[in-house]
């Protein structure tokens, strides 16, 4: 079952010939049951035929639209109050085709690395402006200090299914995550592991939304 949260080109595929460049602005979009849902600006680290890797810094802003049906309801970070990513920021590292991305954090003053985040979502569709995907809440996630993963959201992830956010895709969803456990177990490691050690161009600003971000087809 392909995994997709609405309308777009192929996974990965490169629009009109042209890659990101390095430090570029992405916009980075959730698309839900047909509509945008949610966005924020990121910037483009690496564009390459084998990765997509993406910055989202401290302070890039979120935009949640304004018009819609939402039938699964608001963006939860917007019923919070969650107006930008504070932090150290984290870096996304996506490869075309695949449904999920491996997000890396850092933590503490030192920017010390803190773990491996495997994010289950759509695969990444290019846009005019960026990348539309479609966040799938269950997740896994190896701390730097352990010795193992720990599945994430998983209630969570069975509340979310419940409310309709995900129709006829739970069982696609929870085989990318036992794939992806599967090859950690037999000790697969498909990512390279001195991203743990990258830092952020000081040089590169805050990315900020354009307008009409929540408008631009897919």
């Amino acid at each position: 079952m392909e995994l997709s949260g609405g309308a777009g080109d192929s996974a990965g595929q490169v629009v009109d010939g042209r890659r990101f460049a390095p430090g570029d602005v992405v916009i980075r979009r959730e698309i839900l049951l047909g509509e945008v849902w949610f966005g924020c600006p990121t910037i483009c680290v690496e564009d390459s035929p084998d990765l997509l890797a993406l910055y989202l810094p401290p302070g890039a802003e979120f935009g949640f639209p304004r018009r819609g049906v939402f039938p699964a309801g608001r963006h939860p970070w917007e019923a919070a109050g969650h107006r930008a990513w504070s932090g150290h920021g984290k870096l996304m590292l996506h490869r075309p085709g695949e449904a999920h991305s491996l997000d890396v954090f850092w933590t503490g003053p030192d920017r010390a690395f803190a773990g491996w985040y495997f994010n289950l979502q759509d695969p990444f569709r290019r846009t005019p402006i960026g990348v539309d995907t479609l966040d799938h809440e269950l997740d896994l996630w190896w701390p730097a200090d352990a010795e193992r993963y720990v599945w994430k959201d998983v209630e969570m992830f069975a509340q979310r299914l419940a409310e309709g956010r995900y129709p006829g895709m739970a069982d696609a969803i929870q085989a990318e995550g036992d794939r992806i456990a599967a090859l950690l177990d037999a000790g697969e490691r498909w990512w390279d592991e001195n991203w743990a050690s990258w830092k952020p161009d000081p040089a590169w600003p805050v990315p900020r939304l354009p307008a009409g971000w929540d408008t631009v087809a897919g």
